[in-house]
């Protein structure tokens, strides 16, 4: 049982970090599912949910403004989730001045609740969404809607490039390597994930999801299920601040990976899609998220089989000197590749820690912001 237990978990990190990509990676290749596009330019509301962000939100807003987008096909709203501060009252000034900014006050409810209001008093052709704290290239709305040309095509997705962190961070790293994946899937046919920072949908194939959800994972596959598809669009570039030091990025993980055990629990996250798209939704997802899990069932079957052959002293030899490079990494000591070792346990440890947790007492619909990205 010990050796099965381990040779399991073994293999199951190994596809979900390198077996799984390459695998997509050549399947996308050999038979890609192309996204039909045009220049259209239809009618857009783009949407910022905000709670306390008036260091930011002048900014988010004259950004929009900005954008090589048709003025008279662009409506921004702002939807403020009970804000305390003067984010209000900034938005409410450019708004006074700028007539396609609209201020939406809304209740103390979370990201997702203040969304669906203001998708629900939106008449536009499509709803779009960013985060308060990113930046849209000048191009990337029309890049981004141009999608929807193709009829299948229900949720777009454009790329988030991590600014350069003040700090210690290296989510950077991992970042990049997760867009590379986003692209391979969206060729095989669906994206299992999408981002905050930019995305977009028909108004029409809007879906309400629990609050507590939120859209980053769950409008993906939601849509996939219903026959639609969510696609990454690499050309319809933002940019975010991401969080300066290592240890706030464990703690906005553990934050993240709370919402998305909740889903994989609770929300039908493998009801339907088909074999390929489930495959793919446990592939990245499930085990993704599973990793601390595995990480820990690895070790402890590694330390009990020690002794019995070279396999497993070679296991456990491995991955103690794997802790101790990530200790190096906490120290912050000049080692090669000794940063990246501490952020994958940090990250790992997060997906542990989160589903804790969450069995414990569940998730909330509302969250601060994280420290340092703004």
């Amino acid at each position: 049982m010990l050796k099965g237990l381990f040779w399991l978990a073994g293999g199951l990190l190994l596809w979900t970090h390198a077996g799984y990509p390459l695998a997509a990676a050549a399947a996308g290749r050999l038979r890609p599912r192309r996204v039909r596009k045009d220049e259209a330019t239809p009618t857009v509301t783009v949407i910022v949910a905000a709670h306390d962000e008036e260091d930011v939100i002048a900014r988010r807003v004259e950004n929009l403004l900005a954008l090589d987008y048709p003025p008279e096909a662009l409506e921004i709203v702002v939807a403020s989730d009970d804000s305390s501060d003067r984010t209000d009252e900034i938005v409410g000034e450019v708004a006074a001045r700028e007539p396609r900014v609209r201020l939406l006050r809304c209740p103390r409810g979370g990201k997702v609740a203040a969304q669906d209001r203001a998708v629900r008093e939106a008449e536009t052709e499509v709803v779009a969404f960013s985060d308060a704290n990113a930046l849209w290239a000048p191009d990337a709305l029309r890049r981004l809607v141009r999608c929807f040309a193709d009829p299948d095509v229900g949720y777009v997705c454009g790329r988030l490039r991590l600014e350069e962190p003040d700090g210690t961070n290296r989510e950077g790293s991992y970042w990049r390597y997760e867009v590379w994946l986003r692209e391979q899937e969206s060729a095989l046919g669906s994206i299992t994930g999408g981002n905050g920072a930019i995305y977009a949908l028909r108004r029409s194939d809007y879906l309400e999801v629990d609050p507590r959800f939120g859209h980053d994972l769950s409008l993906p596959y939601a849509l996939t299920q219903r026959g639609r598809r969510a696609v990454y669009e690499p050309e319809a570039l933002a940019s975010e601040q991401p969080t300066p030091e290592q240890e706030d990025e464990y703690r906005r993980k553990v934050r993240m990976f709370e919402h998305c055990w909740a889903i994989v629990l609770e929300g039908r996250f493998l009801a339907g899609g088909g074999p390929l798209y489930i495959a793919q939704l446990v592939s990245h997802r499930v085990l993704r998220y599973g990793s601390g899990v595995l990480h820990a069932v690895l070790l402890g079957t590694t330390v009990a089989l020690a002794g019995r052959g070279r396999a497993y002293d070679t296991a456990l030899a491995t991955q103690l000197a794997f802790l101790g490079l990530a200790a190096a990494g906490r120290l912050r000591a000049p080692l090669p590749g000794a940063a990246l070792a501490y952020y994958y346990f940090l990250v790992t440890s997060a997906t542990l820690v989160s589903l804790v947790r969450y069995l414990r007492s569940g998730v909330p619909a509302v969250w601060e912001k994280a420290p340092g990205t703004r």
